[in-house]
């Protein structure tokens, strides 16, 4: 047998890094970020489905507080069973945060009142020990963001945690402890799937929006523990590229 690479184990487990202009995330060691392993044995293999192995290594159900002032629990309350936008950043960020919470906005409407109802977007602070609900709550208002959207603080270590989990980290300790040194790509995600991937943040929104429903809508064939997907069509304004480069998405028609 081959050698396995990093692509093609995450292929195997349902994981998408390169659809449709999608992109793995520049400076770790790829989306989800996979080290290699340091032990060599001995081995105790268990029966985990992909979809629980994902869950277990990179979705942890860490506590966390809304914008409300709510307690949620990232997997149970956030993530199971729904299609997700994720995006890290913090409200005193005067760089890449607020173009991309912009563009964010923007995406929200193009999806047309679809935010809140079948996909859900979650901005996660990168500095718990400042952004209180409060001032979440206050940001969001100030970049126009609409129902649907929840923006989320907790512990340092919680934090951590959950951004690591994601991919979001550098290999260099000194580079990965600058908040303002982080990436700005999105995590999207239809959890029950196992379909994941990233873009970038700073693109167009109406390059960020048809990767969104190029993911979350593009026909599947089969199911994964029983669940299906519907197969609706990807609609798509134009074929030519709306983020100047190559063409984001397929078109597909009726």
């Amino acid at each position: 047998m081959g050698k396995m690479t990093r692509r093609t184990w995450l292929a195997a487990a349902g994981v998408t890094t390169a659809v449709a202009g999608a992109t793995d995330l520049a400076g770790t060691t790829a989306f989800f970020g996979q080290d290699k392993p340091t032990n060599q044995g001995p081995f105790n293999f268990q029966d985990i489905s992909p979809r629980e192995l994902i869950r277990r290594r990179h979705l942890p159900n860490v506590e966390l507080l809304t914008q409300n002032s709510e307690r949620v629990h990232f997997y149970d309350d956030l993530v199971k069973d729904k299609r997700v936008v994720i995006q890290f950043m913090f409200a005193r960020c005067k760089d890449i945060c607020p173009v991309i919470t912009h563009h964010l906005a923007e995406v929200q409407r193009l999806l047309t009142g679809r935010v809140g109802r079948d996909i859900f977007f979650y901005s996660v602070t990168l500095s718990p020990e400042e952004d209180t609900p409060q001032d979440l709550k206050a940001y969001a208002r100030k970049h126009g963001v609409g129902p649907g959207w929840t923006f989320l603080t907790g512990t340092p270590d919680d934090i951590l945690l959950l951004r690591k989990s994601l991919g979001f980290f550098y290999n260099d300790p000194k580079e990965d402890a600058d908040r303002n040194n982080h990436s700005g790509m999105v995590v999207v995600g239809t959890e029950p799937l196992m379909r994941w991937t990233m873009c970038q943040g700073g693109a167009k929104p109406e390059w960020i929006a048809t990767v969104i429903q190029t993911e979350m809508d593009a026909p599947f064939q089969g199911a994964v523990d029983g669940i299906r997907q519907a197969d609706p069509v990807v609609h798509v304004q134009s074929k030519r590229a709306v983020n100047g480069s190559v063409p984001a998405a397929h078109v597909h028609k009726q």
